[in-house]
């Protein structure tokens, strides 16, 4: 997995993951779906794999490492490149995709979380950060049980100071919409800052 090589993967990206117009007529989006799916899939599998190979014991140490340890260059480069790249509508799709590898504690869990909360701090519009927080809450206003992966992403993202969560506009747009978050922050289990991370030290300060 190397699109950094010269290639012009990257820039073509963004147009291979689109439907022609007949399709897109059909599927009620210009997208294709199933592809940004399985692209995310893979290159996080491929990622996961590097990982493997470069971390002695990666399975036992996922949940004590830190956040470096995540930092696969070739992968890093898709996933920024489409969260830049895409529009609303696509990359609302592709943060669902990362989304649906929320699951139960492993490496894969783990590398997917990553990359959201990354993608998260390293944004550089609050649309993305936005994006990424709706897709989240989405998924946790919906009846119990949540996967661990979800809940344990979402409270990370509220509790570190890092995020600057509960200081962005889009939280504080409206009256009612700040209770809603504190609604669901309090049914996950933490409302303020804290400085302490709540994954017991897979992420640290080496986020960048």
């Amino acid at each position: 997995m190397r699109p950094q090589g010269g290639s012009t993967f990257l820039t073509e990206l963004k147009q291979r993951l689109l439907l022609s117009p007949s399709e897109a007529a059909s599927a009620g989006t210009r997208y294709n779906v199933p592809l940004i799916n399985s692209l995310v899939l893979y290159v996080g599998m491929q990622a996961i794999q590097q990982l493997q190979s470069r971390v002695p014991h990666a399975q036992s140490a996922a949940s004590t490492a830190p956040m470096s340890v995540f930092l696969v260059s070739a992968a890093l480069d898709i996933f920024q490149t489409l969260i830049a790249d895409l529009d609303t509508e696509g990359r609302y799709l592709f943060l669902n995709a990362i989304a649906n590898q929320l699951r139960y504690p492993n490496n894969h869990t783990h590398y997917f979380s990553f990359i959201l909360l990354y993608l998260f701090a390293e944004a550089n519009q609050e649309i993305i950060q936005e994006q990424i927080t709706r897709v989240l809450l989405e998924r946790l206003i919906v009846n119990k049980p949540h996967p661990w992966g979800l809940l344990i992403t979402f409270i990370e993202l509220i509790k570190n100071p890092r995020y600057n969560f509960w200081n962005r506009s889009f939280i504080r747009c409206a009256p009612e919409i700040e209770k809603l978050f504190e609604s669901v922050a309090r049914s996950c289990g933490g409302l303020k800052p804290v400085d302490d991370s709540i994954v017991s030290g897979w992420v640290s300060d080496n986020a960048h």
